[in-house]
């Protein structure tokens, strides 16, 4: 990697009378530039959705809709794959906030300029360029946290870090209400976000630290004593591997790895399939208002913060860092919540909000722990890529779909076949997963946990 891209330099380490100090204050600090960041990328990054109803109403079909939305995961799919292959050869500091900088700039000019949403054609170009840069939030964060975070520790930290976008999505809602509210167009959806999103990646730039070795430090193996067990680690896992060592050696040929892929497909489905067409749903089928179906999509994201962050504390302190039986737990629970969801009648309001809460608490902890998974699977300098492996299926497979097959399925056959679409994916999920049990379980007693 050349120019503002190329990893921090490793300095001389400082004098060990500091180390304590630095890395609590360090590991604070990067931890906070990553989370409110990646919270940033998706004010930028769901805000089309509470846009959709409008769009409808001036004459957009829901087919095409799906289509223009899916630009976001057609492009976000690939890019966190390739793009992770670059974050894992680039500086976290600098590569989080060019992305989200770039991001946010589409956003302001679907915005302002009339002639964005003037055809799907138009919107599909532009949400498609706004997914590559989206795809620039997930793997320097995955960088970051590899390198300043042990790997017992990681399920507890990681949800924690993970529930960002849950508070990022949440705020999506409120903040469309209130930027309709102050400009009276529904187009403030996307230039006040955009803006927001400026001053978000500001911060990240001046919080956001490459590795400790950058800062003087020593790796976060070697000071907590703590060494990977899914792989053997050792000390030529801190330089920086080629592309070809990365895809060849330790993403490609990695078995398990491609079956939580597939399996993070149908999860994305799930996710994605009752997120994205929420608002449509319940203004359509629910009699919602804007402003009721803008708390629910809220609600639905916020509910997510908990659920993560009691999926990846019982992964760790339960089951041992085994991630697979608690992603078949939490996805049977959301499967049940989706069904009633569906055949809760319209003029129950509060069973609607309360299933949006529970699908929310269940299925963001499984889409925490795949993106943790697949990090555990591999040396820290493929954690990028690695995570952008499986997000390459979750939304390339499973976004697309739920923004495409969802949106022709409910216009040809209506919202129930969408649903047992969804439940589909929920049953397929779970089979996928619970068949990488036996080969999790192998991994890590091979190398001793």
């Amino acid at each position: 990697m050349i120019g503002i891209l190329k990893p921090a330099a490793h300095q001389e380490p400082i004098d060990e009378l500091e180390i304590d100090k630095n890395y609590s204050r360090l590991r604070f600090q990067v931890f906070m530039g990553i989370f409110i960041g990646y919270a940033g990328y998706y004010l930028v990054r769901k805000n089309f959705t509470l846009a959709m109803p409008s769009l409808i109403a001036e004459g957009f079909s829901k087919t095409e809709l799906g289509f223009a939305l899916s630009g976001v995961a057609i492009a976000y799919g690939l890019s966190k794959f390739i793009m992770g292959s670059v974050s894992d050869r680039s500086n976290a500091r600098v590569f989080m906030p060019l992305g989200l900088l770039s991001s946010a700039l589409v956003m302001i000019f679907m915005g302002v300029m009339p002639i964005a949403t003037s055809s799907v054609a138009i919107m599909f170009t532009l949400l498609l360029i706004n997914g590559w840069f989206q795809g620039m939030g997930w793997p320097p964060s995955g960088r970051v946290m590899v390198h300043w975070f042990s790997p017992n520790e990681r399920g507890t930290k990681m949800a924690l870090w993970n529930v960002a976008h849950n508070v990022g999505g949440g705020l999506v809602g409120p903040l469309a209400i209130l930027g309709v509210a102050i400009f009276a167009d529904y187009h403030a959806i996307f230039y006040f976000h955009g803006f927001i999103a400026l001053f978000v990646a500001a911060f990240v730039y001046l919080t956001v630290r490459d590795t400790p070795q950058s800062q003087g430090l020593p790796t976060i193996e070697e000071y907590h004593q703590d060494y990977p067990t899914t792989f053997e680690y050792n000390v030529s896992h801190e330089k920086e591997f080629s592309t070809k060592e990365i895809f060849l050696e330790y993403v490609l040929n990695n078995k398990l790895l491609w079956a939580i892929a597939v399996a993070n497909a149908f999860v994305y489905l799930v996710r994605y399939g009752v997120l994205d067409w929420a608002p449509t749903y319940l203004s359509e089928v629910k009699d919602f208002s804007f402003a009721q179906s803008g708390w629910a999509y809220a609600v639905y994201e916020w509910a997510g913060i908990p659920g993560t962050l009691i999926c990846g504390y019982v992964s760790d302190k339960y089951f041992k860092a085994h991630r697979s039986p608690v992603i078949v737990i939490f996805m049977a629970i959301t499967m049940v919540c989706v069904i009633v969801y569906w055949l809760n009648p319209p003029g129950n309001p509060a069973i609607d909000i309360a299933m949006l809460i529970t699908i929310g608490f269940f299925i963001y902890g499984p889409v925490m722990l795949i993106g943790l998974f697949a990090i555990d699977l591999v040396p820290k300098k493929a954690a990028g890529t690695a995570a952008g492996f499986t997000g390459l299926f979750g939304y390339v497979g499973g976004a697309v779909s739920a923004n495409i097959a969802i949106g022709y399925v409910v216009d040809r056959a209506g919202w129930n076949a969408g649903f047992m679409l969804i439940i589909g994916a929920c049953i397929m999920s779970i089979i996928l997963v619970a068949f990488s049990m036996k080969a999790e379980v192998r991994a890590n007693s091979r190398n001793g946990k």
